[in-house]
Order: C-alpha cells, then sequence, then structure tokens
C-alpha cells in the first residue's frame, strides 16, 4: 500500500543562510515557478532566521521579505508559500503582512523546551486561516518525554502539525526513530521533520522519520541551506518513491529546477566542511557556522574551536553575539 508524503521544500529560507540572505525577486521567482511545476505542495520564503529576521545581529537582506514572498505566490498555481516564524524576532503584524504578501502556511519555531512561548502566534495563524505548525527546534537537546510535553502544548495551542527538528545535524536514526514515535503515539496531529546533514546522516534520519510516521518532511535542493545543508528534496523524492511513498511531485521538474535555478546561485557547494562536521558533533545551531567563520577570521582564532565551546555553552538561536564573545575569549586565553 503506498503511504502519502507531505514534502515541504526550504531553499528559499533556510538557504537564505547559505547565500547571506542575498536571494533576489528574481531567483525566487524562477524556484517558485519550478516548485509549482513540479508539485511541491509547500515551499518556505522568508529570512533565514524567519520574518523580521533582517537585522545586524542575523544578517541584513538583500531584498525585503515580503517581496520575496509576493514574487513566490505570484507564480503559485497548486503550490502554497509558507514562512517561518520565530516568537522574538518575528512579530504578529510580520505574519499578518506576510499574509497580505501571498503567505498560506506558517511554521512558529521555539526552542524544543519553549512552546509556551507561541500561543498567541499559533492561535493568530489559525485566525488568519494559515495551515499552521509548531517547529520544536534543537530537538536533540531534550529527552524524549520533554519533546512530548512541548509538542503537546503546540497541538493544544491549535498547530496542525508539529516538527521534531535537528537544527544541528546532530542527531542519528535510533534519535529520529525515538522521538518521531512518541509524538505519533501522543499527538493527533500531524508529525514532520526536519534535518541537516552536518554528520551525513539527514537522509538517513529522514528515511527514519517516515519510517517511524511522519507525514511532513523538509528537503532543500541541491541541499541548500545552513552549515551542511538539508536533505536534498530532489534525491529525498526519489528515495522515498523506491520505498513506497507517494510524494505527489514531477521528479524530472525538480531535478531541473535544482540544476537550472539554484544552482546557478549557490556561493558554494554544500559539502560537510570541517565548521559543518563541528556543528553536528558538538549539536551546535547550524546557522551559527558563518557566524563563528567570521568571528575566527577577526580574531585570529580556528572556526572549530568556536564552535566547540558554543556546543559546550548549549548556546541557542538568538545568542549570535556570544560566537563573537567566545573568539575573543580564545585569543585571552
Amino acid at each position: 500500500m503506498t503511504k502519502d508524503v507531505t514534502i515541504l521544500d526550504v531553499s528559499l529560507r533556510d538557504g537564505s543562510h547559505s547565500v547571506r540572505h542575498s536571494f533576489t525577486e528574481a531567483q525566487v521567482s524562477a524556484a517558485a515557478k519550478g516548485l509549482n511545476a513540479a508539485g511541491v505542495r509547500y515551499f518556505e520564503v522568508s529570512h533565514g532566521d524567519g520574518l523580521g529576521g533582517s537585522s545586524l545581529q542575523y544578517g541584513l537582506s538583500a531584498v525585503d521579505e515580503l517581496k520575496l514572498i509576493e514574487a513566490a505566490a505570484a507564480q503559485c498555481t497548486t503550490s502554497e508559500v509558507a514562512v517561518l516564524l520565530i516568537p522574538g524576532i518575528g512579530t504578529k503584524q510580520d505574519l499578518q503582512n506576510a499574509v497580505s504578501a501571498g503567505a498560506k502556511m506558517v511554521r512558529v519555531a521555539t526552542h524544543v523546551t519553549e512552546a509556551d512561548v507561541a500561543a498567541q502566534h499559533i492561535a493568530l495563524g489559525r485566525e488568519l486561516g494559515l495551515k499552521t505548525v509548531g517547529f520544536l527546534m534543537m530537538s536533540h537537546m531534550a529527552p524524549v518525554e520533554k519533546i512530548v510535553e512541548q509538542a503537546k502544548l503546540f497541538e493544544s495551542y491549535g498547530a496542525e502539525a508539529v516538527y521534531v527538528t535537528d537544527s544541528a545535524g546532530a542527531m542519528l536514526p535510533p534519535d529520529v526513530t525515538a522521538r518521531i514515535s512518541a509524538l505519533k503515539n501522543a499527538l493527533q496531529c500531524d508529525v514532520g521533520f526536519h534535518a541537516h546533514n552536518n554528520l551525513s546522516m539527514a537522509m538517513a534520519n529522514t528515511v527514519a522519520a517516515v519510517e517511524a510516521g511522519a507525514t511532513f518532511i523538509d528537503g532543500s535542493m541541491r541541499a541548500l541551506g545552513a552549515g551542511a545543508g538539508n536533505t536534498q528534496t530532489e534525491v529525498m523524492v526519489s528515495v522515498l518513491e523506491k520505498l513506497g511513498y507517494n510524494t505527489g511531485i514531477d521528479l524530472y521538474k525538480l531535478i531541473d529546477t535544482a540544476n537550472d535555478v539554484i544552482a546557478p546561485l549557490m556561493q558554494q557547494p554544500q559539502e560537510i566542511t570541517a565548521g559543518s562536521l563541528v556543528l553536528g558533533h558538538a549539536g551546535v545551531y547550524s546557522s551559527f557556522l558563518l557566524h563563528a567563520q567570521k568571528a575566527a577570521k577577526q580574531f585570529g582564532v580556528d572556526e572549530r574551536d568556536v564552535l566547540m565551546k558554543i556546543g559546550e555553552l548549549k548556546a541557542v538561536g538568538g545568542q549570535e553575539d556570544l560566537i563573537y564573545e567566545v573568539a575573543q575569549s580564545l585569543v585571552k586565553a
């Protein structure tokens, strides 16, 4: 019996980290056109750190994200634009503006132990008629029981799906299986999974997630994303279909979009470098990589030492300033 899986492509959001938030309207429009033609149900468009993320701390966007959302939405006939919102970075007004620009889904993201800060944003998403999802970031940092507790909070606020998010690319397949299985048993809503490839486990972890019952799965074309990138969407579609899952996606059209639109705009290949490997090893937020490289160069220290120390400190998204403090402290040491 064929099982259905919904693929959500994050190239135009998570990939923003990799290209230093330099997406143009033309690039987003071309990618959106290809994703729509390929039959990808949802794809995410916003600053890498979500709505409102364009700032000196997180990195300034070359183009206002509302213009990018509008450009993407204009290409959609069957696909729908999703946005990420991290409470404390994005606001309720940002979400309302995104809806006006054409967004149809919101994924409200919190640290894995802080789902309670998202209640008003989840409620607003439902009120605005959006497909509304809870996104538990850095899910490797909490035991299964805590993840279940936090996922139940998301569901109680109105989330229609809850994601286990391996933001650091630190998980192994047994870690994923345990978390997804527990949520499937505890929740009535759908369960999703978002991977990073810092330990070369993104595809294996994705397969583990769907085999454990996840029905929403993230990927990015050409693996374009923070750190070593995400599960590569076009490869994932092929693998899942070989395993008997129905994605509803035209593989050739997806490959063409990945090769003709995404590959030319990439500033470097998505590969597991020294820094991205240490991200996964130390359990560090994938979007910290470029900040760590910049800080290491500025202070003349090894980016690996910076990332290992950040891992020891258990830093989370929003603590980018700590990266520079750590680099400076390594000089003094």
